[in-house]
């Protein structure tokens, strides 16, 4: 796949770390969250007006629910609903942390509806053992432990069957293979799918319509897709080295949506990248799929 990718808009929004994009389809906007600085983005793509939500912890990652008003989020310490309208939040599980595991990070709700988040270590040092951990919330709400020894969660995602998840650790520069079960959640048969070329390292991630993983390669200033089979199929270039998330989205989800970060580059490199930190929009002819909701009970937190 060589692939057609004209980059058609881009939000000027200068996040300190911008990540979690993803697309709703019920009001066609775009949503994604700013890590560091508590912020959570909705981008209505009709009219364009953006809305910035302030949250009450750094924000790693979450999913849509039945509630139009509530999200399920993976915030630094844990677990809960949160209703971005009022700011009401219900706390479902703040788990005791590993010594060295740091906040979560990267997550997505699966095809069956339950929600995935990753935790980083608190110092993300190459020599310092490893002790992030994969955790699931599943639709009752019990949350429970899939994998261990991960020094920066990221880039999970599916194929299109959902039997194969894909997970990555940015530091490590690896995304891993798995069968999974989809009817119970479980993880088997963990292999290496790629390492990343040297230079970048595998953030946020899509799966799209033929199974292809769209994957943000931080510090490297692209997005790489590899077919299921681990080769590199398109190689787009984005205005900025920290590229963090993408998403597809858009009427006929033939839109590339890209998060990037500003957080850790010199006053050298931000003058010679100021989109550092914007959302980059491309049109393209890739076909995406639908983001998944967690398919949990959802309260609606309206008082």
């Amino acid at each position: 796949m060589s692939g057609s990718f004209k980059k058609i808009d881009e939000i000027s929004v200068a996040n300190t770390l911008g990540e979690g994009v993803q697309w709703r389809c019920a009001d066609q906007s775009i949503w994604w969250t700013d890590i560091l600085e508590c912020k959570l983005f909705r981008y209505c793509w009709p009219t364009k007006k953006l809305e910035v939500i302030s949250v009450p912890e750094p924000l790693g990652s979450f999913a849509f629910t039945s509630e139009p008003s509530v999200i399920i989020a993976a915030f630094a310490t844990g677990f809960a609903f949160f209703n971005w309208e009022n700011g009401h939040i219900l706390w479902l599980h703040q788990p005791q942390f590993l010594p060295g595991e740091g906040r979560f990070n990267d997550g997505r709700a699966d095809r069956q509806g339950r929600f995935w988040s990753g935790t980083i270590m608190a110092n993300l040092d190459p020599s310092t053992p490893a002790t992030g951990r994969l955790f699931c919330l599943d639709t009752d709400q019990n949350l429970s432990v899939h994998e261990q020894v991960i020094a920066i969660s990221n880039g999970i995602g599916w194929s299109p069957n959902s039997d194969t998840m894909y997970f990555a650790d940015s530091l490590k520069g690896d995304i891993y293979q798995y069968g999974f079960d989809n009817q119970t959640g479980a993880l088997s048969d963990r292999e290496l799918f790629v390492r990343v070329p040297r230079g970048g390292g595998p953030d946020g991630a899509a799966i799209d319509a033929d199974g292809n993983i769209w994957s943000s390669q931080w510090a490297a200033g692209k997005i790489l897709a590899f077919d299921p089979t681990g080769e590199i199929i398109a190689d787009v270039p984005v205005p900025t080295c920290q590229p963090t998330c993408v998403a597809f989205g858009g009427p006929d989800l033939n839109l590339m949506i890209v998060t990037s970060a500003r957080d850790g580059l010199p006053a050298d490199k931000l003058d010679r990248q100021p989109s550092a930190g914007n959302v980059f929009i491309f049109e393209t002819d890739v076909q995406g799929l639908p983001e998944e909701t967690y398919k949990g009970r959802t309260p609606n937190l309206r008082s």
